[in-house]
C-alpha cells in the first residue's frame, strides 16, 4: 500500500514521498525498510533517527529524513493500521459434527460452532458469531452479532451478550454470586442466585475473568468497557460505559461504576460502593467508601492520590523520625529530672 493511500485511510497529512510502498507496520526499534512506525513521545526521537523505517506516524512535523504522516493521535492511527495489515483471523463458518446443539436453538447467518461446542435449549445466536472449541452456552442465552467466544468460555443460563463482544479463553459469565446466610446451626445456607448477566455491545473481557450472575435482577457490563485477565466482578454490580478494569481487579457485590472509570491492577472495591463518572483508582488501592466523579484515588483505604503520594514519600522517613522523637523525649526527661540543667 502506498503511503499516500495510508495517509488518506487514517485521515493524516502527508509530508514527504507519498509514493513510498508500505508493506508492513512495526515498532521503532524493529521497523525495517518498507515498514511504517509511530512516534509516541519525543524522547524516542533519537531511536527514530536510527530506525530503518520508511515512514513514521507523528503528531506534528519533525526534522527527519523519512516520510511522515501527521495525525492527531499516532498511537490510535498505528492501531488502525495494525487492523488493516493484520486483521484478526476468522474461522470458516459452519457447524462442526462434534458440536452439540440443544432444542429450539436459533442460529443466524455465517455462524461458526467449533468442535466441542455445547449449546443449551432456547438459545438465540445472531449473525457472524464465532464460538471456538469447548465453548458452553447455557439454556436461554442470547448472543449478538459479530461476537467471538474463545476456547472454553462458559455462559451460564439466561446470559445476554450484545454485538461485537469478545470473551477470551476461560471466561465464565453468570456463575453464582457468592451469597450465604448462617442458619440456626451456624452453617452456611446457600442463597440461590436467580438473576442474570447482561454484557452490552463492544465489551471485551480477558482470559479467566469472571462475572457473577445477580442474586436478584441483573449484573451488567455496559457498552464499550474493556476488562483485563483475572478480573472478578461479583453479583449485582454495574460497570459503566467505556470503563477499564486492569488485571486482578476485584469488585464485591452490588458495586456501581460510572462511565469511563479506570481501575488499575489489583484494585479492590468493597461491596455496595458507588464510583462516579471518570474516576481513576490507582494500582493496589482498597476502596471502602463512595467516590465522586472526576476523582483520582490511591492507597488503602483510598484517599486522594496527591495525599497518598505524600504519605508514600514520608513512609521511608518514619524510622528516622521515631528515633529523633525518642531522643527528644529522653533529653526532655533528663531536663525534668535535673532542674539545675535548665
Amino acid at each position: 500500500m502506498k503511503l499516500e493511500k495510508i495517509a488518506e485511510l487514517i485521515g493524516g497529512k502527508l509530508k514527504g514521498d507519498g509514493s513510498v510502498e508500505i508493506s508492513g507496520i512495526n515498532n521503532i526499534e524493529q521497523a525495517e525498510e518498507g515498514q511504517i512506525t509511530f512516534l509516541s513521545k519525543k524522547k524516542f526521537l533519537n531511536i527514530l533517527n536510527h530506525s530503518q523505517a520508511s515512514a513514521v506516524l507523528v503528531k506534528e512535523a519533525i526534522d527527519i529524513s523519512i516520510s511522515q504522516v501527521i495525525v492527531a493521535s499516532p498511537e490510535l492511527a498505528f492501531a488502525r493500521l495494525l487492523r488493516e495489515f493484520h486483521p484478526e483471523p476468522k474461522p470458516k463458518a459452519g457447524i462442526h459434527d462434534r458440536a452439540v446443539v440443544g432444542k429450539n436453538v436459533k442460529l443466524g447467518e455465517q455462524v461458526t460452532l467449533s468442535a466441542g461446542v455445547c449449546i443449551g435449549d432456547d438459545v438465540e445466536i445472531a449473525d457472524h458469531v464465532h464460538l471456538y472449541p469447548g465453548v458452553v452456552v447455557g439454556d436461554r442465552c442470547q448472543i449478538g452479532s459479530h461476537t467471538v467466544l474463545h476456547s472454553n468460555v462458559t455462559l451460564y443460563r439466561e446470559t445476554e451478550l450484545g454485538s461485537h463482544v469478545i470473551l477470551h479463553a476461560g471466561v465464565v459469565i453468570g456463575a453464582d454470586g457468592f451469597g450465604y446466610a448462617l442458619d440456626e446451626k451456624g452453617e452456611h445456607f446457600k442463597i440461590n442466585q436467580i438473576g442474570r448477566v447482561v454484557i452490552e455491545d463492544h465489551v471485551e473481557i480477558g482470559a479467566n475473568s469472571c462475572v457473577d450472575r445477580a442474586a436478584l435482577g441483573t449484573t451488567r457490563i455496559k457498552r464499550g468497557t474493556k476488562i483485563d485477565n483475572l478480573v472478578q466482578i461479583a453479583h449485582n454490580c454495574t460497570v459503566g460505559e467505556h470503563s477499564i478494569l486492569v488485571a486482578q481487579v476485584g469488585l464485591a457485590g452490588t458495586c456501581t461504576l460510572g462511565h469511563h472509570v479506570v481501575l488499575a491492577g489489583q484494585a479492590g472495591i468493597a461491596d455496595h460502593i458507588t464510583l462516579g463518572d471518570q474516576v481513576t483508582i490507582a494500582a493496589q488501592t482498597g476502596v471502602f467508601r463512595n467516590i465522586e466523579s472526576n476523582k483520582v484515588y490511591g492507597g488503602t483505604p483510598a484517599i486522594p492520590l496527591d495525599e497518598w503520594k505524600k504519605y508514600v514519600t514520608a513512609l521511608p522517613k518514619i524510622p528516622e523520625l521515631l528515633r529523633k522523637i525518642r531522643d527528644l523525649e529522653k533529653r526532655l526527661k533528663e531536663i525534668e529530672n535535673n532542674p539545675s540543667s535548665r
